[in-house]
């Protein structure tokens, strides 16, 4: 029998990686280690470990599965690579920065509800008589289990005169009903009420309590003939109007409107109360007429994750209820280790912190007990206190222990200083990376002069000069009670940087996110907010990084003023590839076409006819400076930056960009390739663009999470020059070196969930790094000293 020449070579080779900016890469990765991928952002650090190792891991594992199934399982394409050997199969945890409905909740994250509904189902204590329920009977997300009142949201959505009216002195005609929608929708409600016999002058308070109340409450929908008078000379034709109520309305809009802008105003005239059905338990009655160690599955989904482990433990029942029972204990386990015990399965995802759903998701791969695969992670330290950091690094060495190979994108210093590998990829971004730089051990990196990750591992931090800034005022949070935060009271001073520290859960980004820029915008010494977080730019190939920044219409008018486009009478909606006219038909300006095959997954291959231009053949023979619209925006920041040079609002757009660290980015890159931080640095630039007038307050949430330390002191830089310039910026943050060059620190805590929501300490960095009870104090302390 022959030997394979690589059954025992313990490395994964790769040869000839081409996957985005690679540039033929070979490299050899160790299995059986934990191995961190680094580099600068756009390196092609993730191009290498997931583009090309994770994707080519898949692909293999696809071919051993029927080609039918195949269709039902969603693939990404074979990586550009010359030879993978040695390669085990892998599992990946990729970022998914999704907007999670109020239905998911950590129960659904973690499918730790479905062995709960399980355990009720098979195991439940049923009265007397009552039939066996399924597990579907037990969620509120189905139709055999939803509460039939609330639709198993457990709220229903009411509305009172007082929101409806909240100036009775007005007229109808005056805007009493600040409910109605404006412009022409809100004159003809106005118009039918008035053809209705109602009184439109009379103020509102004046108006009979029956009428009053129809106005507003009334299902009724009448129809009748309008004879509008508005502008005087304009001739306006009788038309057939329906009336509709406020309430009615505001309901309507809240449940159906697809615009965020039109929900959000009506969410302004609702209130939220427990569905009185189901008491806001979400479920049918006869699913919570069954308990399971005298609580029912509500009461049980409530409780913290510890408490709900200590409760199964105790629990008595049969061999059914023993063998469901210790799933759920051992699913519970891994999230509790990773500190998430306070969470209970009824928490909604919305409400939880970026570190918090980064790391359920984490458990849930984590709880297979797989061995002898590649775990391929996508910075699993994002967004976690060094606390919480240290909580990780233990569940991926029980994970190398167990015999898995364990592959982790990372710019957490202390998380690459564990590795037992280091391959760092550079030197720099885009075009200008997509080499291996090293391959080896970490301390030997220390030899390799060009890479941008040596210089924060392995030399001190220069010791920083910068004064602290003085406040200009202060902006006051009183009794601030929301999710943890109860009675909270801060202090944010205006004019300078501040730090919001403190373990993911403590309530960071509920007083920072929610209750700042509420309190912000009634304050007259600040001229505007801006929140700029990490959600996606846009959710759909067709959002670009020049759309979102306004880059394009000028690229679209720059070529619509060229002689060849006035000849044509081609004008600036022309080189859209959004709208017919100049885009290709054939992809209708996708650049891509979906190919079916006979069972096998549908595939994407280059539009035959536009070859991924986007554009038409007419449209492309216009050229500005020797380049089409598509080979434009097909340029990376730093050379449209050259390109764009002379072009006064195109290099205003573009020097923001190169001033946030985003060179390396294509004008025409799809949002959905972006990722959260790029995301976050692409609105910052936008806002960077924009003339400065009056006192900004920037609010940011984590703003260097993902990005590799040289990328962050250029954040730094912009952020500290806003304030500078006599703006307020306040972040939340997770990065001691950050928080180290602060003028102020707020640290929250001092634990997550119920044991955090209060300030343990605030005051200038070195006084926070002194407070007891604050688990911030020593990893800041720790950031002072090495920049003494």
């Amino acid at each position: 029998m022959s030997i394979s020449p690589h059954e025992h070579d313990p490395y994964v080779r790769v040869r000839g990686a081409r996957e985005h900016n690679l540039r033929g890469v070979d490299v050899d990765v160790p299995r059986n280690v934990l191995v961190a991928f680094t580099g600068v952002s756009g390196s092609g650090k993730s191009s290498l470990a997931f583009g090309t190792i994770y994707a080519e891991a898949q692909r293999r594992y696809f071919e051993s599965v029927a080609p039918y199934a195949r269709r039902l399982i969603h693939q990404v394409g074979a990586p550009k690579v010359g030879e993978i050997s040695g390669l085990p199969p892998a599992v990946s945890l990729e970022q998914r920065r999704s907007a999670p409905t109020s239905r998911s909740s950590v129960g659904t994250v973690t499918t730790l509800s479905n062995s709960l509904r399980m355990l009720f189902s098979r195991a439940g204590d049923y009265p007397k008589g009552a039939e066996r329920l399924d597990s579907d009977a037990f969620s509120p997300n189905t139709a055999a289990g939803a509460c039939p009142d609330c639709h198993g949201l457990g709220l229903v959505h009411r509305t009172t005169e007082a929101l409806l009216v909240p100036d009775p002195a007005l007229s109808i005609r005056e805007g009493a009903i600040a409910a109605w929608p404006g412009a022409w929708q809100g004159k003809n409600l106005r118009d039918v009420l008035d053809a209705l016999g109602y009184d439109v002058d009379r103020p509102w308070r004046e108006l009979p309590r029956q009428d009053r109340e129809w106005i507003l409450f009334t299902d009724e929908q009448p129809v009748v003939t309008v004879h509008p008078v508005r502008d005087a000379g304009r001739i306006h034709r009788p038309y057939q109007g329906t009336y509709m109520s406020a309430r009615r309305y505001v309901l309507k809009t809240f449940a159906d409107s697809k615009s965020q802008t039109l929900r959000t105003k009506a969410e302004r005239f609702l209130q939220s109360a427990p569905c009185p059905a189901c008491a806001g338990r979400r479920l049918r009655p006869e699913a919570l007429a069954v308990t399971f160690a005298g609580r029912t599955i509500a009461e049980l989904a409530a409780l913290p994750l510890t408490a709900l482990a200590s409760l199964l433990r105790a629990a008595d029942g049969d061999e059914t209820a023993r063998v469901l029972t210790a799933d759920l204990l051992a699913r519970i386990e891994v999230i509790t280790e990773l500190g998430l015990g306070y969470l209970g399965l009824d928490r909604s995802t919305p409400t939880l912190s970026a570190g918090e759903l980064q790391r359920l998701r984490l458990a849930t791969q984590l709880r297979s007990g797989l061995f002898g695969v590649v775990y391929v992670l996508d910075e699993p330290s994002a967004g976690l206190h060094p606390a919480d950091t240290e909580a990780l690094l233990t569940v991926l060495d029980r994970l190398k222990a167990a015999g898995n190979s364990v592959f982790v994108v990372e710019h957490h210093l202390d998380v690459v200083r564990r590795a037992d590998w280091l391959v760092d990829v550079g030197p720099r971004a885009g075009e200008h990376g997509g080499q291996v730089l090293h391959s080896g051990p970490v301390a030997s990196l220390a030899d390799v002069a060009e890479s941008a990750t040596r210089r924060f591992l392995f030399e001190p931090p220069r010791a920083g000069t910068r004064t602290v800034r003085e406040p200009d005022g202060w902006l006051k949070l009183a009794g601030v009670t929301r999710h943890n935060l109860r009675g909270v009271d801060a202090e944010f001073p205006l004019g300078t940087f501040t730090a919001v520290t403190g373990v993911s859960g403590s309530g960071k980004s509920t007083l920072v996110g929610q209750e700042l820029p509420l309190v912000a915008e009634e304050l007259t010494s600040v001229s505007r907010v801006v929140q700029v977080d990490q959600r996606p730019i846009g959710r759909t190939p067709r959002s670009n990084l020049a759309t979102y920044t306004g880059l394009f219409d000028v690229v679209r008018k720059v070529f619509a003023e060229t002689d060849e486009a006035r000849a044509r009478g081609y004008r600036v909606g022309r080189f859209s590839f959004n709208v017919t006219g100049g885009r290709c038909e054939t992809c209708q300006g996708e650049g891509f076409v979906s190919v079916e095959l006979l069972f096998l997954p549908s595939t994407y291959a280059p539009c035959p006819d536009c070859a991924g231009a986007r554009y038409n053949p007419e449209t492309l023979e216009v050229t500005y400076r020797g380049r089409t619209i598509a080979e434009v925006l097909d340029l990376t920041v730093e050379a449209a930056a050259a390109f764009f040079a002379d072009v006064p609002a195109a290099a205003r757009s573009l020097a923001a960009l190169l001033d946030v660290g985003l060179g390396y980015l294509r004008l025409g890159q799809p949002a959905t390739e972006l990722s959260g931080g790029e995301a976050q640095r692409i609105k910052l630039a936008s806002e960077l663009q924009r003339a400065q007038r009056g006192h900004t307050l920037y609010v940011l949430d984590e703003p260097t999470t993902g990005l590799h330390p040289a990328d962050a002191e250029v954040l730094m830089r912009q952020l500290h020059g806003l304030v500078d310039a006599g703006n307020t910026v306040v972040v939340v943050e997770h990065d001691m070196a950050v928080v180290a060059d602060a003028d102020w620190v707020i640290d929250l805590g001092p634990g997550g969930g119920d044991e955090g929501g209060r300030i343990v300490a605030a005051g200038p960095p070195a006084q926070v790094a002194r407070a007891a009870g604050s688990r911030t104090g020593p990893y800041l302390a720790a950031a002072l000293s090495a920049e003494a």
